[in-house]
């Protein structure tokens, strides 16, 4: 008998595991009180998320769902300052206590969801902290399971100045990282814009 996973298999699979991500997404506010509304159409998130490099890469965290790099960091719960947050986030992800060196950019963010946020227009305001490096790339843990679904997911160090290969969020990340600013930059950045020209044309 064979054990192989057929295509349509895997289909099965991943829209399961969509799905079990959406659930996450739903029940972020009532499980751990992040500062998040959804709705059917709409997503919003107050995010708090690490800019942690070493020798000339940025940690980034993956998953077996969504077909992009994204950055280390996650929902602000009440009550919670967006510093605290980004601590208790960086640690949960990488078992790892990095400290925060300074907050570097104030992103507003819109974008039409994929993924585990699929269907959703979605709007975000982020807060992106600087950490102090370590001297090393050693990570306390490698990857994490989501245990709703068992969606694994994955750190990874890009290089800062390869970024342009990958398929990574925030998308200002290419060019702001390069050379970051001592005083706090306060970005918009428009996907819709983007998709709904590629769709025109």
């Amino acid at each position: 008998m064979d054990d192989s996973l057929t295509m349509a298999d895997m289909e099965i699979n991943m829209e399961k595991n969509i799905e079990g991500l959406k659930q996450i997404v739903e029940n972020d506010f009532q499980k751990e009180n992040d500062c998040c509304i959804s709705t059917n159409q709409y997503y919003f998130r107050y995010r708090a998320a690490a800019i942690i490099i070493e020798d000339g890469a940025v940690l980034m965290a993956k998953n077996d769902v969504d077909d992009h790099y994204y950055s280390v960091g996650g929902g602000v719960h009440i009550g919670e300052t967006s510093e605290q947050a980004v601590e208790r986030e960086v640690f949960e992800e990488t078992g790892v206590h990095y400290e925060v060196d300074r907050l570097a950019f104030i992103n507003e963010c819109f974008f039409f969801g994929t993924g585990s946020l699929e269907g959703k227009e979605c709007h975000g305001i982020e807060f992106y902290y600087l950490m102090k490096p370590r001297g090393t790339r050693e990570l306390g843990t490698k990857d994490t399971s989501t245990e709703m679904t068992g969606t694994k997911e994955y750190m990874c160090w890009l290089p800062i100045d390869k970024l342009e290969e990958y398929k990574e969020f925030p998308v200002f990340f290419k060019e702001k990282l390069k050379h970051i600013k001592k005083e706090v930059e306060h970005i918009i950045t428009d996907e819709r814009v983007d998709m709904m020209d590629t769709k025109d044309h």
